[in-house]
């Protein structure tokens, strides 16, 4: 394809087609970036950038602690527009969780494999006195654009986060099991403003 050496472990056409519960909302992105791909094909004025997101329920196999759920919502966005950077992604994130009360981000480099680069995304979190991730980002690679067929200087910026820790952090709440599962007080959510995320 396009220079990818991937994971670099053998694939296997009968492990990719069992069932798994979604551990992140990338399909849904690349679903909507083939349409994107097709639409400007069709389309007698060809590409268009955007902004897209989306909201829903992932699952992963974590230990349960204050910070960690088996299951969560994951809010995703992504940027298409030619010519992107690392530099415009950074700026979007700063201003993304700057409107949710964040700022003082703090950036990690990582791997993922649609991504490159890749960035974790941390921020203070004052009830529990430290820092913790609240979310993951990159720029698309070639190879999952190229054969949608987007012209070469066509790039995405994504990022993904939990929709409940930058609530406990916006809340201080210590415990994000207070805020999703079983065991949320339900006189607390009915008795506490609807969450406006300082906009009035």
């Amino acid at each position: 394809g396009f220079g990818s050496t991937g994971w670099r472990y053998d694939w296997s056409e009968e492990e990719s087609r069992k069932n798994l519960l979604r551990t992140h909302t990338t399909a849904v992105s690349s679903r909507t970036l083939y349409d994107i791909a097709q639409h400007a094909k069709r389309s007698k004025d060809g590409f268009k950038p955007g902004k897209y997101f989306s909201i829903d329920r992932v699952f992963r196999n974590e230990a349960l602690d204050a910070t960690h759920l088996a299951e969560f919502h994951q809010v995703e966005g992504f940027i298409i527009a030619r010519n992107l950077t690392l530099g415009h992604l950074l700026g979007v994130l700063q201003e993304f969780f700057g409107r949710l009360g964040m700022s003082g981000l703090k950036f990690k480099p990582t791997y993922n494999p649609y991504t490159e680069p890749s960035l974790e995304i941390h921020a203070w979190h004052e009830g529990l006195g430290r820092i913790v991730e609240v979310g993951n980002s990159g720029v698309f690679r070639p190879e999952m654009l190229r054969p949608m067929g987007f012209d070469d200087d066509v790039s995405v910026i994504a990022w993904g986060l939990s929709l409940e820790r930058p609530t406990m952090i916006r809340y201080k709440v210590k415990n994000i099991r207070d805020l999703f599962g079983h065991k949320v007080d339900v006189g607390m959510v009915k008795s506490n403003p609807m969450c406006r995320l300082g906009y009035e």
